[in-house]
């Protein structure tokens, strides 16, 4: 299929037809997770959208190198400049040393993705280990007059780059709103404007995590570290850079400068950015302390929860609201996802059990076409979805007789089905044997054929046995004047 795919990008402020730079190769990056805890709702959100976008890019025929990166050093509290590194303090907490804190939670963070089906990317690396690129990259900076040395730290001179670009470029923020707007931070002293944000922090004598540099033993800005790993990655230019609206000022801001300064270039064209998961309107958040783990909703030990969700129900939740939108935590939306996901996942199991017609009612092309509309415009999965939904309520009235389908638009539609809920959607068959469990599906149908041939050659004592396998297996089965027909009890 031809692609029209058009992404609202951030960047523009606009839906554009995506257009990658050396096609067919695509090049993303994504802003991964800060490992000092487990992955919570909030986390599954930005790691669920760009499994969408990896997925279809890759099913439109584009070779994409995905590059999500760990965040594992350098991250402040509250993203300041000053404070305890949140690994560092998780770390002193527990009395680890860093690098175990961050490969147990990376393995959690791992485990819950697996879970939820989202595709490892095709470059997972961490900040701890790019020091060497993030310490040339300050240099540049400071070759070029953007940045400037403080007490041992280095700092990104904003107000000087805003004179030559335009610091805000992503966010629409002004360099004079922030003058009178930035709160006053400790060891402001150091900055000679509030918003200056750090490329190198000299490291206190309690910090634990540090590396030797030009200008002190300390350690990379947050901001610094993507900046570095997307060009050594992706090079100085590459098609999507992605992550959650959270991100876009100041983390994604201080990027664009960063790169622009030592690339000559902004660095990615297509700027995409997943809204938030909120709860009674609230960002969920760890450092609002009102997040839900995801191992929490798998378990369906959380005091906000009713029950427990499976990965694939969460998973469903949020693909049902646009990436853009804002999304709202509630039992009954998980619970109608739930329902509805197992709807879907039912009537791909009643496609192998539909009867060809010689003529159809339904205009599967045009189905299709619409399921791939909905996907080129901007990743809308709410209307994709919508869409399936239709085809689920074409195959179940196709079953009782009301509407009709031929053997190819029958396997049409179980291509259709296939491509968009599992392949695309990523979605999984879970928990439902019979509305999921394709092998077991087939596995019936090749026994039924067997019944069927033992029929026609009248040997009804391998019939009778092949029927009573079934139903001692737990199956109900029909015969009717159109064929057999089969459900699980």
């Amino acid at each position: 299929m031809e692609n029209k795919l058009f992404v609202y990008n951030t960047l523009s402020r606009q839906k554009e037809l995506f257009v990658p730079i050396n096609a067919p190769h695509v090049g993303m990056y994504v802003c991964g997770p800060t490992v000092y805890g487990d992955a919570h709702l909030g986390h599954a959100r930005p790691a669920i959208t760009f499994d969408l976008v990896f997925r279809y890019l890759r099913h439109l025929g584009y070779k994409v190198r995905y590059v999500r990166n760990i965040t594992d050093v350098g991250h402040l509290e509250n993203d300041a400049d000053e404070g305890e590194d949140k690994i560092a303090k998780k770390a002193r907490l527990e009395q680890l040393e860093p690098m175990e804190v961050v490969q147990y939670f990376t393995d959690r963070y791992h485990s819950a993705m697996d879970k939820l089906n989202v595709l490892k990317p095709s470059i997972e690396p961490r900040a701890s280990g790019h020091i060497i690129e993030q310490i040339a990259m300050v240099k540049n900076i400071l070759n070029a007059g953007m940045g400037y040395e403080s007490k041992g730290s280095v700092y990104f001179d904003v107000e000087k780059y805003n004179q030559a670009h335009n610091y805000g470029i992503l966010s629409g923020r002004k360099v004079e709103d922030l003058l009178s707007n930035t709160r006053e931070l400790e060891g402001q002293d150091e900055k000679r404007n509030s918003f200056d944000f750090a490329l190198w922090k000299k490291a206190q004598p309690e910090h634990i995590m540090r590396w030797p540099s030009d200008w002190s033993d300390g350690f990379p800005g947050w901001h610094l570290e993507c900046s570095a790993m997307s060009t050594k990655y992706l090079g100085d230019q590459f098609d999507i850079h992605g992550g959650g609206m959270d991100l876009l000022f100041p983390h994604h801001e201080s990027e664009i400068a960063q790169s622009t300064v030592v690339n000559h270039k902004t660095p990615a064209k297509y700027w995409l950015h997943n809204n938030m998961i909120t709860i009674n309107g609230t960002k969920m958040g760890k450092s609002l302390g009102n997040f839900i783990q995801l191992d929490e909703f798998f378990a369906g030990d959380h005091p906000a929860l009713e029950k427990a969700y499976s990965p694939m129900t969460v998973r469903f939740f949020i693909l049902q609201a646009h990436y853009r939108s804002p999304l709202d935590f509630s039992n009954e939306a998980l619970q109608a996802s739930e329902k509805g996901f197992q709807r879907l996942l039912k009537s791909i199991t009643t496609i192998e059990r539909l009867v060809p017609s010689p003529a159809s009612t339904t205009d599967m092309e045009a189905l299709q076409s619409k399921c791939y509309e909905a996907m080129n415009d901007d990743l809308n999965s709410p209307i994709l979805i919508a869409h399936l939904f239709d085809a689920a309520r074409i195959i179940n009235s196709t079953f009782d007789k009301k509407e009709t389908l031929t053997a190819g638009d029958i396997s049409l539609m179980r291509t259709l089905m296939h491509t968009f809920v599992f392949d695309i959607l990523g979605l999984l068959p879970e928990n439902d044997p019979q509305a999921g469990n394709q092998v077991i599906s087939k596995l019936v149908n090749i026994i039924l054929d067997l019944r069927r041939e033992a029929r026609t050659n009248k040997d009804w004592a391998t019939s009778d046995r092949l029927r009573d396998a079934l139903v001692q297996a737990g199956l109900t089965i029909k015969d009717t004047k159109e064929g057999v027909s089969w459900e699980l009890e």
